[in-house]
């Protein structure tokens, strides 16, 4: 069993930046791939990034590419969301996930994903 807990989410202004936390328990984290997903009111959980165990392979959607940065501290049990230049369109709710079991070709769909953390609200004003 792996316990997840977001943190960062808040009120930002359109062109900020915020950088969200994901805590995770156990003593396997380091051997896990990590992703965040997000969910808009009345639409469906998408795909935000990944990354995998060692960190050394990212994966984004393409929406995201190039604003947002996904990175992981193993010594910490921990994974990040750095945002920046945000949208008033990124505003949802943002869930880290464990995939115990990756795959390159399905790293996007949440079903891949085993563990989910109970979210963190990211709204962005215009």
């Amino acid at each position: 069993q792996v316990q997840l807990v977001e943190s960062g989410g808040g009120l930002v202004q359109a062109g900020g930046s915020l950088r969200l936390s994901c805590a995770a328990s156990g003593r396997t984290f380091s051997t896990y791939a990590m992703g965040w997903f997000r969910q808009a009111p009345g639409k469906e959980r998408d795909f935000v990034a990944a990354v995998t165990w060692s960190g050394g392979s990212t994966y984004y959607a393409d929406s995201v590419k190039g604003r947002f940065t996904i990175s992981r501290d193993n010594a910490k049990n921990t994974v990040y969301l750095q945002m920046n230049s945000l949208k008033p369109e990124d505003t949802a709710v943002y869930f880290c996930a464990v995939d115990r079991h990756f795959r390159e070709r399905t790293v996007a769909g949440s079903s891949s994903y085993e563990y989910w953390g109970q979210g963190t609200q990211v709204t962005v004003s215009s």
